[in-house]
């Protein structure tokens, strides 16, 4: 008899080891109140030989080991979720790398960009003088298309062929040609009154074509430049306005690494909160379940089969 009460009594100290690692694992007050109720009931029949051992057997039975299946159960469905979240915040990284790896920094083409406008203000002065002297010289400035061959893949965005096409257009009679370039009389007039001082706007491409666009320093004025055939005409911004073009001189490749590193930052911090989660519906049984081992009437009751009955069909449900 002796040593049946001592194993009971062990087994139960061993019950309540485990759920006392799921208190601290959840870290939610219900939950540590039901298991200082435990050794509170424990350390009753260890301390009261009058007290039927085999009760408490019956009591982690029916209770204790059905709450610790519950918890079992949900800390593993967590652990998923968390996999999961860890899963993809390990993809995100992995293509952060890879785009980081071919990223041109924003700093540079903002560098490139100034010095790229000097050179289009340089090879326009340039033109000027050849068209006004019907010089045979070659105007434009070294490797001036090197720019867009460098940046437009990752920071000139999209427009369609047709769209393309129809800013690029243009009536003869309207520009100056020779060897090397084709201009709009009026735009050369305006370059010259403004002083050759451009700045960098910004490009556009459709498919393999590309075309950069400026806008004078001390007006409103735009023009557009294509390099294929040297083309120089006004530039309308108000034609592209409803294409949603903003941040036009931000990589596609830099806004996408900042947004999946903030939606990193967002999964890191949700990671915490899902390990421990607990669905409303088990926090409620909870709460009734330590209200009921709370009751100091609780051992003396012949139906701890029918109170626990609503514990133990959560284990076979979704509800958690």
């Amino acid at each position: 008899m002796e040593e049946n009460r001592r194993q009971i009594l062990n087994e139960s100290s061993g019950i309540i080891s485990k759920l006392q690692l799921l208190s601290a694992f959840f870290e939610d007050e219900v939950i540590y109140k039901i298991y200082v109720r435990s050794q509170v009931i424990h350390q009753l029949f260890m301390t009261n030989t009058d007290l039927d051992i085999n009760r408490l057997s019956l009591f982690h039975l029916q209770f204790t080991e059905t709450v610790i299946g519950l918890l079992r159960k949900v800390k593993q469905s967590n652990e998923q979720n968390v996999n999961i979240l860890y899963e993809e915040i390990g993809q995100n990284r992995a293509m952060v790398e890879g785009l980081e790896d071919t990223l041109l920094s924003e700093t540079a083409f903002n560098q490139d960009k100034q010095r790229q406008a000097q050179k289009m203000d340089l090879s326009l002065r340039r033109l000027y003088q050849v068209l006004a002297e019907d010089a045979p010289d070659y105007p434009f400035s070294h490797n001036i298309n090197a720019f867009s061959a460098r940046y437009a893949q990752d920071f000139y965005p999209d427009v369609t062929p047709d769209l393309f096409s129809e800013l690029i257009q243009y009536n003869p009679s309207e520009v100056y040609s020779n060897t090397y370039a084709v201009i709009q009389r009026k735009l050369l007039g305006q370059i010259n009154k403004q002083g050759y001082r451009s700045v960098f706007h910004m490009g556009l491409k459709a498919g393999s074509q590309v075309l950069e666009t400026y806008k004078f320093a001390d007006a409103e004025t735009y023009y557009l430049y294509l390099s294929s055939g040297n083309l120089f005409l006004f530039f309308h911004p108000e034609k592209i306005q409803d294409l949603g073009l903003d941040n036009h001189s931000a990589s596609k490749k830099a806004r996408l690494i900042r947004e999946l590193k903030d939606h990193n930052a967002r999964l890191e911090s949700n990671i915490s909160a899902a390990k421990t989660f607990l669905p409303a519906p088990l926090k409620a049984l909870l709460a009734e379940y330590y209200r009921k081992i709370s009751d100091i009437n609780f051992l003396t009751q012949s139906d701890f089969e029918v109170q626990a009955n609503i514990l133990k069909t959560m284990l076979n449900t979704d509800s958690i």
